[in-house]
């Protein structure tokens, strides 16, 4: 659940100005968090814990990471979210449980019933469904690499059925180019640095990969590979001081990525100065964001390459919040078409050409930047989905795409994309769950929160149905009592993943819009094309 509203002293609770101040208390007290946490805030991954159970049981914490591996498994033997999403998860658990009881026998006997419950899963379901593999990163790296180590490491039971089959529809061809470059001697590309740790031996003699900030990819279970085919523990002390502070954040598991301080405060700073919650913040907050764009933009963290979708975001919440630069940097992301991610990216996201549609808003409709921002819109539109939905693959839910989407077409290309944000929000109207939420595979605060976005900030909250909508989902976040920072992820990484201050950032934005739209009444005729956003500042 959202954290209870603050006391506010001086304000009687109950008062009108009672739920006023908490909102903006709210606001600032997620600002402050920010500082709190220099690493981020990221709940554990099953993944990466798995990495690290494996090739590191020597760092502090190996029982507590065992232990969450045990007591994370699904009754059906899985690890992780529904269908083909458990795959990554389950192959690296069930890895990592037999290297276990290999490895330290005295385990065996806890840990092999539930690596045989994941195998079990692994050949009778995961690996054989008709559902693809989702395009979560690395996903074609990792997932033959633990299956020839389950294999291998299957090779002395008494009765094995036989290679583990890759899952329908993946291939060796990116494993099999891997190792082609890393025989050759070349350096290894700064975007496969984070699965270094399965990409085998050879990986770790090859030149080129560093450490950044004590890490190897911004990633313990790369890091730990990669101090593992340097000797251990002892080859390199700012590479075990980075897994020590991992493991601290966590009490045991570990993350896919930290720190995250660039990509977290973004989009937190982002998500409220878009809806007014906040307009002023720490100037030191808004100096190291600044800070971390370079020639080529900004990176989520340390180690891993500079994107389009960090950089749009920091462009946008430095601009929103008084601290404009120009996103020159983004212009080398454009394809002519739109924006990719990061040079040689493999698909496309939506969610990354909204973002950069916000930043060159910012600039006004005119000139170099007015003319990209329109060819984006344009682009935006056409990827909308014939239900009216977009979906990206930096997210499992299509509620944070067609947030994203349809806000900032909303904002900066309303006259264009008037057609696509009316069928987004019939779509929104129309997958609303019997007790007020939005998500996926079950009703979530978070996914709520992108519909209310939708619905509250496209200028289409007058619109028939759009009222009671918005009464039932802020009755569900009000009585929504599950701990937010406990929530199913839902973010792509090697693993599904949860931000919690972004998160929560986006809820709390959700609410200020809901608090701000008011009674809404619908009227007859709709507003026309344009029109200001209901809830947003003038300007926004």
């Amino acid at each position: 659940m959202t954290a209870a509203p603050q006391v506010v002293p001086g304000v009687v609770p109950g008062d009108p100005g009672s739920a006023v101040a908490a909102r903006h208390a709210e606001a600032r007290e997620l600002v402050r968090a920010l500082a709190r946490h220099p690493a981020g805030s990221v709940r554990p991954s099953v993944y990466e814990t798995a990495r690290v159970v494996s090739d590191a049981p020597w760092l502090p914490g190996h029982a507590e990471r065992l232990g969450y591996l045990l007591t994370t498994q699904s009754p059906d033997g899985a690890w992780g979210a529904p269908g083909t999403y458990a795959l990554v998860p389950t192959v690296s658990a069930v890895e990592a449980l037999l290297r276990t009881a290999a490895d330290r026998p005295r385990h065996a006997a806890q840990v092999t019933p539930a690596a045989a419950r994941g195998l079990a899963a692994l050949r009778d379901r995961l690996l054989v469904a008709d559902e693809p593999v989702p395009d979560l990163p690395g996903a074609d790296l990792i997932v033959p690499a633990l299956l020839d180590r389950i294999d291998a490491l299957r090779a002395g039971d008494a009765a094995p059925a036989g290679p583990l089959p890759l899952p329908r529809g993946m291939t060796r061809r990116r494993t099999v180019a891997v190792d082609a470059l890393l025989a050759s001697g070349r350096p290894l590309p700064q975007k496969l640095w984070h699965a270094f740790e399965v990409l085998g031996a050879r990986a770790g003699r090859g030149p080129g990969v560093r450490l950044l900030s004590g890490a190897v990819g911004a990633s313990p279970a790369a890091t730990a590979a990669w101090l593992g085919a340097r000797g251990g523990p002892d080859a390199e002390p700012a590479a075990l001081r980075y897994l020590t502070r991992a493991v601290g954040e966590q009490g045991g598991p570990v993350p896919c990525t930290t720190p995250i301080a660039v990509f977290e405060r973004a989009w937190v700073l982002a998500g409220l100065a878009r809806v007014g919650a906040v307009r002023a913040v720490p100037a030191d907050l808004l100096t190291e964001l600044a800070g971390a764009l370079g020639p080529t933009g900004a990176a989520t963290s340390p180690g891993l390459p500079t994107d389009a979708d960090t950089t749009a975001v920091v462009l946008y919440a430095l601009a929103r919040l008084g601290r404009p630069v120009a996103p020159d940097s983004l212009l080398a992301y454009d394809t002519g078409a739109h924006f990719c991610t990061w040079q040689g990216e493999d698909g496309i996201s939506v969610s990354t050409n909204a973002h950069v549609l916000e930043a060159l808003g910012r600039h006004g409709p005119t000139g170099r930047y007015g003319a990209v921002a329109r060819r984006v819109a344009d682009w935006l539109v056409g990827a909308q989905r014939p239900d009216g939905s977009w979906t990206d693959r930096w997210h499992a839910s299509a509620y944070y795409a067609t947030a994203g989407v349809a806000v900032s077409l909303a904002g900066y290309a309303p006259a264009t994309a008037a057609g696509a944000l009316d069928r987004a929000v019939r779509w929104v109207l129309a997958t609303q769950r019997p007790d007020g939420s939005w998500g996926r595979w079950g009703g979530t605060a978070e996914e709520t929160a992108y519909a209310l976005h939708v619905l509250l900030a496209t200028g289409r909250a007058t619109r028939p149905g759009v009222a009671a909508a918005v009464r039932r989902a802020v009755t569900f976040l009000d009585a929504d009592r599950a701990d937010l920072t406990a929530a199913t992820g839902l973010w792509h990484d090697k693993d599904l993943y949860h931000p919690v201050l972004i998160v929560r950032a986006a809820v709390v934005a959700a609410r200020w819009l809901a608090a701000a739209a008011g009674p809404v009444r619908p009227r007859r005729s709709a507003p026309a094309a344009g029109a200001r956003v209901v809830g947003r500042p003038p300007g926004a």
